[in-house]
């Protein structure tokens, strides 16, 4: 091309890049970029559009192909990982061996928890949809397998445990008593005569234990808010009115010559007992309000045990009343005799079977709690 003709050629086709330029001009690329410096032409991109485009879509093709690429090789190298597990599992396992525990027995005391009763209160099937009845005869059945059954679990816990002692918290309302207008209808026995019929019942039990196992019997006592001879609790003389302390001040007096027995009657609504290095609270628990809601009755009631142990700490809280079996670290409330009756199904209780708790605390760690378990007591079952 004419030399003259050049610098025109170069103004006119700007769309050109400069390779393009130097080839159809006949000179080079760098002497394209200087005629363009002199002729005060700003070129902003050495390609065309296209060009741009087209490299922009290799970059991006080519760190798409790295990025699966990259996904590829990391599941291979997963693979191969996964691949030399596997074949490490077929190898043969590194074994070691146990030592068999200690033959020696660990001192350990054994728990039996009485409450909750009401043997003279009826419950007809035809009133619970038929998922319980009661009567005297039921009551009695249950009776004597709360203690057949409990003699079971301690002779299991007697096989790896060292138990000298039995405690049985006897923690109330054995008796409904007639503290309502339809206990005048239901009930079957008088209060006198139902009082009579519970104290046969733990003089029976209370020789099968003496008779069929060699521990110290510690017995615990508290009155329930059912054996009162008061229309309403009394707080401040609750146990002078109670029907149940008389009982057991009986039960105390009949086996004041056995050496194996020993009665705990507590005057008040709360006592203490220690085990090991555990301090163990006792009561019936009516003190306690069931609030309802979510939690049920274990909301009010840590809320009440956070407050008893301001004044006196317990390791551990056993109640009744509720007739719900709870274990917890620090709590133990125990199941009834009498199972699921129209009051529960009315207050929309859990139901529960009839139950009553057994557990060991041992000496080990200063007295954890181990074996927990209920007594089963339906007879049918």
């Amino acid at each position: 091309m004419d030399k003259s003709k050049i610098n025109d050629f170069i103004r006119k086709n700007q769309k050109l890049s400069r390779e393009e330029l130097a080839r159809k001009c006949g000179i080079s690329v760098d002497a394209v970029g200087k005629r363009e410096a002199r002729l005060s032409i700003v070129r902003v991109f050495n390609t065309t559009i296209a060009e741009d485009v087209a490299v922009f879509k290799q970059k991006k093709s080519d760190h798409d192909v790295s990025a699966k690429l990259k996904k590829a090789t990391d599941r291979i190298v997963q693979m191969e990982n996964e691949r030399e597990t596997l074949f490490k599992i077929k190898e043969a396992p590194s074994v070691f061996k146990i030592k068999i525990a200690s033959s020696i027995p660990e001192e350990a005391v054994a728990f039996m928890v009485a409450s909750d009763w009401h043997i003279e209160e009826e419950v007809k099937p035809e009133t619970v949809n038929g998922l319980n009845f009661y009567n005297l005869a039921e009551s009695k059945l249950r009776a004597e397998r709360f203690f057949s059954n409990g003699v079971y679990l301690l002779k299991l816990a007697q096989k790896h445990s060292a138990i000298k002692t039995l405690v049985m918290p006897m923690l109330g309302d054995f008796i409904t008593n007639s503290l309502r207008d339809e206990n005048l209808e239901n009930n079957l026995l008088q209060p006198g005569d139902a009082l009579w019929t519970a104290k046969s019942y733990f003089v029976s039990g209370i020789k099968f234990l003496l008779q069929n196992t060699d521990v110290e019997l510690i017995i615990p006592c508290h009155t329930g808010n059912h054996g009162r001879m008061t229309e309403k609790v009394h707080i401040s003389t609750e146990g002078g009115n109670s029907l149940e302390k008389y009982m057991y001040r009986n039960l105390a007096e009949y086996f004041e010559n056995e050496p194996r027995v020993k009665f705990l009657i507590s005057d008040g609504g709360i006592s203490y007992l220690k085990i090991f290095d555990k301090t163990v609270r006792l009561m019936h628990g009516h003190s306690f309000k069931s609030g309802g809601g979510v939690g049920g009755i274990t909301i009010p009631i840590r809320k009440g045990i956070m407050q008893l142990n301001k004044s006196k700490w317990a390791d551990l809280t056993i109640m009744g009343h509720f007739h719900q079996m709870i274990i917890m670290a620090d709590l133990i409330v125990n199941g009834s005799l009498i199972g699921w009756n129209t009051f529960a199904e009315f207050i929309k209780a859990d139901f529960e079977p009839p139950q009553q708790v057994f557990f060991v605390m041992h000496k080990h760690g200063g007295g954890t709690k181990t074996l927990m378990s209920p007594i089963w007591l339906d007879a049918h079952k």
